[in-house]
């Protein structure tokens, strides 16, 4: 188990080879202090990682929660990100399918496809589920404990199922729903695949706020899309937490946008 667990989480410092030059291509800068960022990263997509690395960069997330993710594009993603940026990540995965087509590999050891969380800082109490029924195609979330600003918050990331699954996102969204309710204070990051006002998401709205003020099942205002095709499928659920800000990136990397948000966390710190 104890040998399970470290390879799903990985070491506590990123590892690898270096990748390109022996020397930053950057200055190294720190991240954001209580900035969360959730990005359906797209695959398969003919997008390298570096174009993927340097768009987390700009934003310098403290957290990111990446959907589509296939474990040797993470990998090479986190070396770019400390080795061309100056940022280092811990990483932990939440594959729920093994996919040679996907994520490449050999036939008989194919990569890891699913959700991963990069943290800047350490990651415990790691979590990952697949839904009883994930649709057209395995989906699950993942749940970790890290920091952010400078409190323990419990950190999940999930994938719903496609568009035109409504009844079966609404059951995924039912046993997510259940693990985030165990949290007073909680960071609920994914693409859901659903519009805000959509009846599957009554239950996370009934928890948590997305940290888009124009975004809730009745809008009160013009609600950013997240996806090229102008749809809102990708938030940043809070409970027991206040964002102070929101912004939405759209990015030739994915036709997802980068969504992000820094966060008010309250005093004093407990258990999350």
């Amino acid at each position: 188990m104890a040998a399970v667990c470290l390879l799903l989480i990985g070491p506590s410092a990123p590892g690898g080879g270096l990748i390109g030059s022996s020397s930053p291509v950057e200055a190294a800068k720190d991240v954001v202090p209580g900035r969360v960022m959730t990005w359906n990263i797209c695959n398969p997509c003919e997008v390298g990682d570096v174009e993927r690395a340097a768009e987390i960069a700009a934003y310098a997330p403290q957290v990111v929660g990446m959907q589509e993710a296939c474990v040797r594009d993470v990998e090479r993603i986190r070396d770019y990100l400390e080795h061309r940026h100056g940022l280092v990540y811990h990483v932990a995965y939440g594959s729920v399918l093994q996919s040679w087509g996907r994520c490449g590999g050999l036939p008989w050891n194919p990569g890891g496809f699913g959700q991963a969380i990069l943290s800047a800082a350490p990651l415990s109490d790691l979590v990952t589920d697949e839904y009883p029924d994930g649709g057209s195609e395995d989906r699950g979330y993942m749940a970790v404990t890290t920091t952010v600003g400078d409190r323990p918050v419990r950190v999940f990331n999930t994938h719903l199922a496609q568009r035109r699954q409504e009844e079966v996102r609404a059951g995924q969204v039912g046993v997510l729903t259940e693990q985030v309710a165990r949290h007073e204070r909680a960071i609920v990051l994914g693409d859901f695949n659903a519009v805000p006002e959509a009846p599957e998401l009554t239950g996370m709205w009934a928890l948590a706020t997305d940290t888009d003020p124009r975004c809730r099942p009745e809008p009160t205002g013009t609600c950013r899309p997240t996806t090229d095709w102008q749809s809102k499928f990708d938030y940043v659920f809070l409970r027991g937490i206040i964002a102070r800000d929101h912004q939405v990136h759209p990015t030739p990397a994915s036709d997802h946008h980068a969504v992000y948000a820094d966060l008010d966390l309250p005093q004093p710190a407990d258990r999350p």
